[in-house]
């Protein structure tokens, strides 16, 4: 009961980093607006960048990273300590080894979906790539590592950063079922991934069309 206990305590500690709305909270500070009124009205670093500039979109890109990495960092250390504090007797090395992974697995999801429908924004947000890339670092970083370099050569290239945060999410998916991870972790990329796929389905539009801007254009309205 502990563990299930301290496993629902650090799923939800989880979606409240993941819903930070730390784009939002930029706009009101640094000019008094809504981001979601503005461009693409995501509140990703990218519409960030398009609207308030290059250290606004730099600072909310970097901590958007930090709560995926975060969430990881409460299902892998906080959540056994706080069943191990519940509990009247420790629970064994065995069962932590087996549940713990799947701690992790669904707090990455949790986290991904607080950035995307933030409880503090009516359920909006970003597309949750800066915060899926925390999430990767946290638990696999050659995962991580690959699916950010896979982000910057698309992104040298083309300059379009919504084809960039999808071959990303692929490369991650194809990196995690090559090396060797449990399958929880598996299972926590490809749905993770997916799920940033289908938050960009406006923008796969644009690219099927033609008219998705690139780096140093205007976003236009969703």
């Amino acid at each position: 009961m502990a563990f299930w206990i301290a496993g629902a305590g650090g799923l939800v500690i989880a979606y409240l980093l993941g819903a930070i709305p730390t784009g939002y909270l930029a706009g009101k500070l640094l000019k008094g607006i809504d981001i979601r009124e503005h461009g693409s009205k995501s509140t990703g670093a990218t519409n960030v960048l398009r609207t308030l500039g290059k250290w606004p979109a730099l600072a909310v890109l970097v901590i958007d990273v930090l709560k995926g990495a975060a969430a990881i960092f409460v299902a892998r250390a906080f959540c056994p300590w706080l069943a191990t504090a519940l509990s009247p007797t420790p629970p064994a090395a065995s069962d932590l080894e087996v549940w713990v992974p799947w701690i992790v697995c669904l707090a990455g999801i949790a986290a991904l979906l607080g950035h995307g429908r933030s409880i503090w924004l009516n359920f909006t947000g970003g597309k949750s790539a800066a915060t899926g890339l925390g999430v990767l670092l946290a638990m696999s970083w050659p995962v991580g590592l690959g699916a950010a370099a896979a982000f910057g050569i698309v992104l040298a290239l083309s300059r379009i950063v919504s084809l960039s945060s999808m071959l990303a999410a692929l490369t991650a998916i194809i990196l995690v079922c090559g090396f060797a991870h449990p399958l929880p972790y598996r299972l926590l990329v490809i749905a993770g991934g997916l799920y940033v796929i289908i938050r960009h389905r406006a923008n796969i539009g644009r690219l099927l069309a033609g008219t998705e801007p690139r780096l140093g254009q205007g976003s236009p309205v969703s």
